[in-house]
């Protein structure tokens, strides 16, 4: 056996067949952590893709030298994740995938999508002027990977684009705002895309006060985490018409059956799959194939955002 075979545990045969090509040297399990581990001492354990921190409890006692999330975001784990252990997400898989979710609902909601399918579903032809995304001010909150694949996008579409994150910086492009500057920012941007981690900070970043000071006919665009907007705020705004919503994200969520989110028209929510895509899984293999390859070579795992 070579000295630098690890053993690695994953959630599915899905992702072992991902795995199946030049991956040497490495003794490879399935586990989906419902069950008792398989061993106890695991180089790379990964949790399912969705409810990842409701499984990582069953990572006690065990010795783990790196758990590999399958999700960008990493709310939560610090709180139950076992001592002693390293975490990394998924830096690198799902930036595409959102950033092409967050460009359909933007497009979908800038150009009356919903309406056209509510009319056709009742054998209506219905034509009708709708907002572009061309030369519309576009207000990024967030600047991550995400957020500069989104951005990315954007520009491509002739947007205006304000970047907006945690502490004021410059690049390339110009500047990148900070929190602060929001509420000087807000009344200016026809679209607003909330694209921040979710933090102590950040939670109910949006909230009445952030959405009062948006433009009347502005659509805010969640595709972060549900619960960086205040629920009961949306609701209360979107009700009057006075701004449209577009939500991969939802608190709670999922959103419960007959909430009246799902009966307003200037409403449109998708079940969070930014990053359900067919780029996912292979995407997931590559980043897992990568990790593997610097633990047999000693080197440090990428990605790394907890050590407890």
């Amino acid at each position: 056996m070579n000295d630098n075979r690890l053993t690695v545990t994953v959630p599915n045969k899905e992702f072992i067949d991902a795995l199946s090509v030049d991956i040497g040297h490495v003794n490879l399990i399935e586990w989906d952590m419902t069950g008792p581990p398989p061993v106890d001492t695991i180089d790379i354990a990964v949790p399912p893709y969705m409810g990842a921190r409701d499984f990582l409890v069953k990572l006690e006692g065990l010795h783990v030298r790196l758990v590999q999330g399958l999700s960008a975001g990493y709310d939560g784990v610090a709180e139950v994740l076992p001592k002693n252990m390293v975490f990394a997400n998924a830096a690198s898989v799902h930036e595409t995938s959102t950033s092409e979710m967050t460009l359909a609902l933007i497009l979908a909601s800038q150009r009356g999508i919903p309406d056209f399918v509510r009319a056709a579903e009742k054998g209506h032809w219905a034509p009708a002027w709708h907002e572009s995304l061309a030369d519309r001010t576009v207000l990024l909150v967030g600047h991550g990977g995400v957020g500069k694949a989104i951005e990315s996008k954007l520009r491509a579409f002739e947007a205006t684009v304000v970047r907006v994150a945690r502490t004021r910086r410059s690049d390339d492009a110009g500047v990148i705002h900070a929190f602060t500057e929001l509420p000087s920012l807000l009344a200016h941007a026809d679209i607003v895309v909330i694209v921040v981690p979710l933090t102590h900070e950040t939670t109910h970043l949006v909230d009445d006060a952030f959405l009062s000071t948006m433009r009347d006919g502005a659509l805010l665009v969640n595709v972060a985490r549900g619960l960086v907007a205040d629920t009961s705020a949306l609701l209360a705004h979107a009700r009057t018409g006075r701004i449209r919503l577009a939500l991969d994200v939802t608190d709670p969520e999922p959103l419960p059956e007959g909430h009246p989110l799902f009966a307003l028209d200037n409403v449109l929510i998708s079940p969070h799959v930014g990053g359900a895509t067919s780029a996912a899984l292979p995407r997931m293999g590559r980043l897992l194939q990568t990790q593997i390859a610097r633990m047999q070579n000693g080197e440090e795992p990428l990605n790394v955002v907890l050590r407890t």
